[in-house]
């Protein structure tokens, strides 16, 4: 048998129980990792709350991990047993000790990344990838806004943006917050506890605004954020972590600045093996050079899952989380 995680009913950090279930087979085009270490992230509260439907209840929860193949299904050729592998993808079910997924979600992991490193990073990792190599491919010399900049994400972006040459402004909650933003590689930040975010934003680029704003906090910024940003640029809201946002009409961003929007996803650029490849490489690449580091600042026994949730929810964490299963 195997411990998990799982819940039958939305709600709360009460309704995540622990149960013992015997490991799944996998099947074709499958694999089953046994997890050495598992990734906490905020699109796993969205599950847990019902904000993000599951397919079925109860269910599993989470989709990042790093561990080792122990089972290969039909057809599967480019993983074997034995294999040290990571993922942030895939069916629900990484809070647990063994999970089953399709083969095409899984990649290898360098020798010089440990489990804990990949499981802190992978879906923060790919996120910013996508964020600053593809929704706009930056080159060097912008000036952005992201909210949320000592996060796990933000804290991530902050090392990348550095590395691309580019200035980000962090928005952050606390001097403690700033400081470690700014010694992520933030540009500068804003404490948006005391300071007024569009003014300082004014103040620190001369008026010019930004190129492009990155949102991940959702209704309580959606306005801020667009008037942070210079005519004719971009607003990439891709999170709600104070919930979605909605009820939004179009011609706002006509009043605004001819302003463009998107909401992207992971799913949505590593769509297929070749593309999580390199998105992965990428990133992989500027762990191993030292260009990012990961900050693994808390862990939990799989057992104190949503003590972890509520803690990360609660915004009383810095840099990345992890389960230990």
């Amino acid at each position: 048998m195997a411990k998990r995680i799982q819940f039958a009913r939305t709600g709360g950090s009460e309704v995540l129980e622990l149960v013992d279930v015997a490991p799944a087979e996998p099947g074709p085009g499958e694999v089953r990792v046994a997890n050495r270490a598992v990734g906490l992230n905020f699109i796993d509260i969205y599950f847990r709350t019902g904000l993000y439907p599951a397919p079925a209840l109860p269910s599993g929860l989470g989709t990042e991990a790093a561990g080792v193949v122990d089972a290969v299904g039909e057809g599967v050729t480019h993983l074997k047993v034995g294999e040290r592998v990571a993922y942030a993808q895939g069916p629900l079910g990484a809070y647990a000790e063994s999970h089953v997924l399709p083969a095409a979600k899984v990649v290898r992991l360098p020798d010089g990344i440990d489990f804990e490193t990949a499981a802190a990073s992978l879906l923060k990792g790919l996120t910013v990838q996508y964020l600053l190599r593809q929704t706009r491919e930056l080159q060097g010399g912008e000036t952005i806004l992201f909210h949320a900049a000592a996060g796990g994400v933000g804290s991530i972006a902050c090392q990348w943006a550095r590395a691309l040459g580019v200035k980000l402004i962090g928005t952050v909650s606390s001097s403690e917050k700033a400081a470690l933003a700014e010694k992520n590689g933030a540009w500068a930040t804003i404490d948006y506890t005391r300071e007024n975010v569009v003014e300082r934003v004014r103040e620190l680029t001369g008026g010019a605004m930004c190129d492009v704003v990155y949102d991940s906090v959702g209704k309580d910024t959606w306005e801020t954020s667009l008037d942070c940003l210079k005519p004719r640029s971009l607003m990439v809201s891709f999170g709600n972590a104070s919930g979605p946002v909605e009820g939004v009409n179009i011609g706002i961003l006509n009043q605004k600045g001819s302003l463009y929007v998107t909401r992207p996803s992971l799913n949505g650029y590593a769509d297929t093996r070749e593309r999580l490849e390199w998105m992965a490489g990428e990133l992989f690449a500027m762990l191993e050079s030292g260009q990012i580091q990961v900050d693994v600042a808390h862990r939990y026994p799989l057992a104190e899952a949503g003590k972890a949730q509520d803690a990360l929810q609660g915004r009383r964490t810095t840099g990345s989380t992890i389960l230990l299963p």
